[in-house]
């Protein structure tokens, strides 16, 4: 009997022509088929404030049945300013709040983003983990992975038109599958 794993996936920008939404169609085509994957959408949300923690809204609740869906979560995100974009810091805000409902308590987790840049994404996925930790998610820690986006690399469907970079990203994936699976083992999700 085999075991298909629900992933759920934040892509951290909000920009209608993101390299990360790319990455993250590369990363599902590439991803062994006992992951399947659903985007979680953070666009819609208000900004979070404890004001809001005695009746959450609608796209909250919403953003916290859509992780409780899932059995883990990957992070597809640019870095801006050397942090992560604002959206994506948000729904992590109320996805980890109202206090003792925090959605990424041992929820395996990893991180990847694209950049133009030569070092990627590695000062903002940085930050990112750093948020993580105290969300006490379960962080794939290696292989990390900041991929420098360059025009072409990904299709409009996914594919992958350098194969060193899609074998590194099927690598990845690999890993991603395995630590999900390990953490899973020691702490099961309902």
């Amino acid at each position: 009997m085999s075991t298909t794993y629900r992933v759920g996936y934040f892509v951290g920008s909000l920009s209608s022509t993101s390299i990360n939404r790319l990455l993250s169609r590369a990363l599902i085509r590439l991803a062994p088929e006992d992951l399947e994957f659903t985007e979680i959408p953070i666009g819609g949300l208000p900004l979070y404030s404890p004001d809001y923690d005695e009746d959450y809204p609608p796209e909250a609740r919403a953003l916290k049945d859509a992780i409780a869906a899932s059995q883990a979560v990957l992070f597809v995100t640019p870095e801006y300013n050397r942090s992560i974009p604002g959206a994506l810091k948000n729904a992590i805000d109320w996805a980890s709040r109202p206090k003792g409902t925090n959605s990424f308590h041992h929820l395996p987790a990893a991180v990847i983003g694209a950049s133009p840049g030569k070092i990627g994404t590695a000062v903002g996925q940085q930050s990112l983990r750093a948020v993580l930790s105290f969300c006490n998610a379960r962080q794939m820690t290696a292989p990390e992975a900041y991929v420098t986006f360059t025009p072409g690399l990904v299709t409009a469907d996914g594919e992958v038109t350098d194969p060193s970079v899609e074998a590194f990203l099927t690598a990845y994936m690999q890993e991603f599958r395995d630590h999900v699976v390990r953490v899973l083992t020691v702490l099961p999700r309902g």
